[in-house]
């Protein structure tokens, strides 16, 4: 089979289905049904795991707790439950693409939000400088990690092993044994206990929803206009309108008055929530749209490969440090306003494990090379909806931690598997 391609003055060329036909020919439905068929089967599973995971523990939690578990009450606390899990998650992503970890992103979280909160009480600083010299903290931290694994070669297992304990240690020495530093700024305190303003909320989403279906739709136009293998329209269609109606929905539910009592009014999104989704925007664009993130995949991918091809794999791995601490800044100072406090122990115990566990869930390799921005908010929503289905339920806590353990080990299994398949069928 082949396709004819017309010529200039001469006869029509015949382009052989061996070299760029398949990305000329007409994509309809069912060949793209054929397609994600075939590459499910070759291992290419993307987000399906995390996906089909989130509506069966929804259903399943439903089930079990049908009068509480999808109130309008509970629904804002699970976002808010995953806010600083998911931050963390998204940086780490950065991090795991590259086939490397940072077990020290926890506990960076933890000194970052101390820095911020002492900065605030002792200092008098306004709310902005302290977060950006939380931040900067956090951009330090992963500079000098990057530097190290990068540079001294030394494996990031045993650095970040090393600036876990240091750093718990720096915010013991900043707060004091059994201290605590309150947060009491209205800012910061609102990020995630205050919620936006109604028709706010509803003005953001229907933008959300129309700049998404207009980003799907000009990207196809700009396809086919250039004749490249591109989604069918009616896929195209679909595929915004389960985002808009997934956005409409949820701002439904978080718009109704969830106050206990008539004398008060609680209704609109957490203010948290849309500080993920410009953290979601961002990543995404940077992997997907931006000559940086094609490197991180072609470094993750093939580190020697990436480093022939004339990319500066040395500055690629600092780099993917340098935004996992950061964003390990901004988890730690959610979390902080979560509590309204910053104590010793802030960003430790599992909070790492949860953001770790939060991007393998979703869909991204702990082999390196394969993931998205999108992994981290599927799988923190896994994690939260664990947590807070347990909960309900009164499960006993050894419980939620076997359980939650079990997930992540079914979730690094597919991975594997999936890995397995990829290589068998030459992806």
């Amino acid at each position: 089979m082949s396709t004819d391609i017309p010529g200039g003055k001469g006869p029509a060329v015949k382009l052989a289905d061996a070299d760029f036909a398949n990305d000329l020919r007409e994509h309809d439905m069912r060949s793209a049904v054929r397609d994600y068929r075939d590459r499910i089967r070759s291992g290419e599973l993307g987000a399906l795991p995390a996906i089909l995971g989130l509506t069966g523990l929804i259903v399943l939690f439903t089930a079990l707790k049908p009068e509480t578990f999808l109130s309008e009450g509970n629904i804002a606390n699970l976002f808010t439950q995953a806010l600083p899990i998911t931050i963390l998650a998204m940086g780490l992503v950065f991090v795991l693409l590259l086939g490397e970890i940072d077990l020290s992103a926890g506990v960076a979280s933890g000194v970052c939000a101390a820095v911020m909160a002492k900065l605030m009480v002792d200092s008098g600083q306004p709310w902005y400088v302290a977060v950006l010299s939380a931040v900067a903290v956090g951009i330090v931290l992963g500079t000098a990690i990057g530097w190290l694994v990068s540079v001294l070669r030394i494996p990031s297992f045993v650095v970040t092993l090393a600036f876990f304990l240091g750093i718990q240690g720096i915010t013991l020495w900043m707060i004091g044994e059994g201290g605590t530093v309150p947060v009491r700024d209205d800012v910061i305190v609102a990020l995630a206990n205050k919620n936006m303003p109604v028709p706010l909320g509803w003005t953001l989403a229907a933008l959300c929803a129309a700049g998404y279906a207009a980003t799907q739709l000009l990207r196809w136009k700009r396809q086919r206009d250039r004749r490249l293998h591109s989604r069918p329209l009616q896929l195209v269609v679909a595929q915004s309108a389960v985002v808009a109606v997934v956005l409409l929905a949820g701002t439904y539910l978080l718009s109704i008055d969830r106050a206990p009592s008539p004398l008060i009014t609680l209704a609109g999104i957490p203010w948290g929530v849309p500080l993920v989704g410009v953290l979601l925007i961002g990543c995404t664009f940077v992997l997907s749209r931006t000559a940086y993130g094609r490197h991180i995949y072609a470094v993750g991918g093939n580190a020697e490969a990436a480093r022939r091809a004339g990319i500066n794999v040395t500055r690629i791995r600092i780099s993917v440090f340098m935004i996992g601490s950061a964003f390990a800044a901004v988890s730690g100072i959610v979390a902080a306003s979560r509590l309204n406090s910053v104590a010793t122990d802030a960003g430790g115990g599992n909070t790492l494990l949860y953001a770790v566990g939060a991007a393998v869930i979703g869909g991204t390799s702990l082999f390196g090379g394969r993931g998205k921005a999108r992994d981290a908010v599927l799988g923190g929503l896994v994690i939260a909806i664990i947590e807070n289905g347990l909960g309900l339920l009164g499960t006993k806590a050894y419980l939620s931690y076997l359980i939650t353990g079990v997930v992540l080990l079914l979730a690094a299994s597919i991975d594997a598997l999936a890995r397995r398949r990829r290589s068998s069928t030459g992806r």
